[in-house]
């Protein structure tokens, strides 16, 4: 039952891989919880904190498709790396502008942009040489593994943010996650060059165009993907309550339990992929997706009646397990149904898919809890995702039939 680390103890690639992205995760999720929380001081608005995904949506679609195809034509290794130092170079920004007498809100919405723009291009090229450093008997293992490293950081990161911002601002906050990308980018330099062999296959086609073209309608022929995309668009758009964790603190008296809250989604998360070895012999992924999608949502609409703190972060756990579920079969069913080549343009995609949703999920939440009210906002954003991903389910058959297995990759 226990999880599979039979990829990390075999293959030292994958294991160079996964440790650059532990610390980096871990770095991120500390500015994760330390941008909306210096915002929210400088503004007071839940409004202003929700434009922050607004600001990032943008950058998320249009360097998310670019970024797949740009990964599946030049050396994979060096476009992390790079990504990684244009990274690194925005949370410099963020660090230069908190040190600042009076703060810039201008500057911060700017940053996160030009943030998540690099990002587009880093995700795709870790997906890619994720899936070519893993045999495909190992895709289920892989995506537990990369799924714990992620919630680990985002249990560890959220709790260490509120050490930091209480001990010395966010400035503290910014300066641990610029460290954990000098550490990330010191270990990817070590990554071998038989992963990016076959890396410029692109270059076939004329032009980036024509391979981002190649992607979308592969992705299309897919209904097995395209459910995928749609029940995470929207269980994150209408049930990510994320933005209001600094209002929900308050209103529990407890403003520092911020971070405390983002950590509850992640610890029921972690518990699952500590304990996710039973789900490599699940063979019905589409079904486990939609399951684990409207079991979300419930907790979300649990979240919105808790009567208090505890049982906020109770709601929380409930719904980041059942997120974690979700989280491993779509990864699964993205490697078992996508070839490598094809493996940067698909994950740029797929990038779009699960950030997107979160960031029109948080500006939702921040529009509707300034109409409605914080929990109201809460339950009934629920309440629509659990019809939303329920119909997807009747809508998409093929997609709720599908049953995974190896051989379905090619090569």
């Amino acid at each position: 039952m226990l999880i599979d680390i039979g990829p990390l103890r075999r293959n030292p690639a994958f294991r160079l891989l996964f440790l650059s992205q532990f610390f980096s995760a871990l770095g991120t999720m500390v500015s994760y919880v330390a941008v909306p929380w210096q915002l929210y001081q400088l503004t007071g608005s839940n409004m202003q904190v929700g434009l922050l995904g607004l600001a990032q949506l943008g950058p998320v679609v249009i360097c998310g498709l670019l970024g797949g195809a740009v990964a599946d034509r030049v050396d994979r290794k060096r476009l992390l790396i790079g990504s990684e130092a244009v990274m690194a170079l925005c949370v410099s920004g963020l660090l230069l502008n908190a040190h600042a007498e009076v703060p810039s809100v201008v500057a911060i919405y700017l940053l996160v942009a030009l943030l998540q723009g690099a990002s587009g291009f880093h995700r795709p090229a870790l997906e890619a040489l994720t899936q070519k450093a893993a045999r495909p008997d190992e895709y289920a293992a892989v995506a537990a593994l990369s799924s714990l490293r992620g919630t680990f950081g985002m249990v560890a990161g959220p709790a260490l943010a509120g050490v930091l911002l209480a001990a010395g601002g966010a400035v503290w906050a910014y300066v641990f996650d610029c460290a954990s990308f000098v550490l990330s980018m010191a270990l990817l330099a070590r990554l071998p060059r038989a992963l990016v062999d076959d890396a410029k296959r692109g270059l076939e086609t004329p032009h980036l165009l024509a391979d981002l073209a190649e992607g979308v309608r592969y992705a299309r022929s897919k209904p097995e993907l395209l459910g995928t995309y749609i029940v995470d668009n929207v269980a994150m758009a209408f049930a990510f309550p994320v933005a209001l964790f600094p209002a929900m603190a308050q209103a529990y008296g407890q403003t520092e339990s911020v971070g405390w809250l983002l950590s509850s989604m992640s610890i029921g998360a972690l518990v699952v992929a500590t304990f996710s070895g039973w789900t490599g012999r699940v063979t019905r992924h589409g079904r486990a997706v939609v399951v684990a999608a409207a079991v979300w949502a419930a907790g979300t609409v649990a979240l919105g009646f808790a009567p208090g703190l505890w049982w906020a972060m109770v709601c929380l756990a409930v719904a980041g397990a059942a997120d974690m579920v979700s989280g491993v079969f779509r990864g699964t069913i993205w490697n078992e149904t996508i070839p490598n080549h094809l493996r940067g343009r698909l994950a740029g995609i797929e990038m779009i898919s699960y950030l997107a949703g979160p960031l029109i999920g948080n500006a939702r939440a921040g529009f509707s809890a300034d109409a409605i009210g914080v929990f109201s906002a809460i339950w009934v954003g629920g309440v629509i995702c659990v019809v939303g991903v329920v119909a997807t389910g009747f809508l998409l058959p093929t997609f709720w039939r599908y049953r995974g297995g190896p051989a379905r990759v090619v090569a």
